[in-house]
């Protein structure tokens, strides 16, 4: 997966960590056999503190429609574990499957649904490092 501008939603903390979400899938889909479940573990922790800190934002900034976001987090956040469970078993193409899926799945996550939080964020003035600041 390329990080093209398109992917970028003016959030310089989001655009930020869609970078590393994106480097974390490449590494994943370059990962061989030996190495693909210390890059599922590092995509999946990643991952985790992506969405727990997008989870935050909206709950600060009653961001109306958190149900339909978490619910997608914890959608992505499932299929990459039950994905970690069938790489740990020697199952490697699964690996490659979920690092070759996230690619859609994320640009069009990243075009709706984090669009929609990146401009109300910037709608209700919330400093996006304000509220990381504040949950650490």
């Amino acid at each position: 997966m390329e990080w093209t501008n398109e992917l970028a939603l003016g959030n310089e903390r989001m655009d930020d960590t869609h970078r590393e979400f994106v480097a974390l899938v490449n590494a994943l889909s370059d990962a061989a056999d030996a190495g693909m479940v210390a890059a599922l573990d590092t995509l999946i922790r990643h991952t985790d503190e992506h969405f727990g800190q997008e989870e935050l934002w909206m709950a600060q900034s009653e961001f109306p429609p958190t149900h339909c976001h978490l619910e997608e987090h914890a959608g992505v956040l499932g299929a990459m574990r039950e994905a970690r469970t069938y790489v740990s078993e020697g199952k490697y193409q699964v690996g490659q499957v979920l690092a070759r899926e996230l690619e859609p799945w994320f640009r069009q996550h990243a075009a709706t649904m984090d669009t929609m939080l990146a401009q109300w964020l910037s709608s209700r003035s919330v400093d996006a490092s304000a509220c990381a600041a504040t949950s650490a």
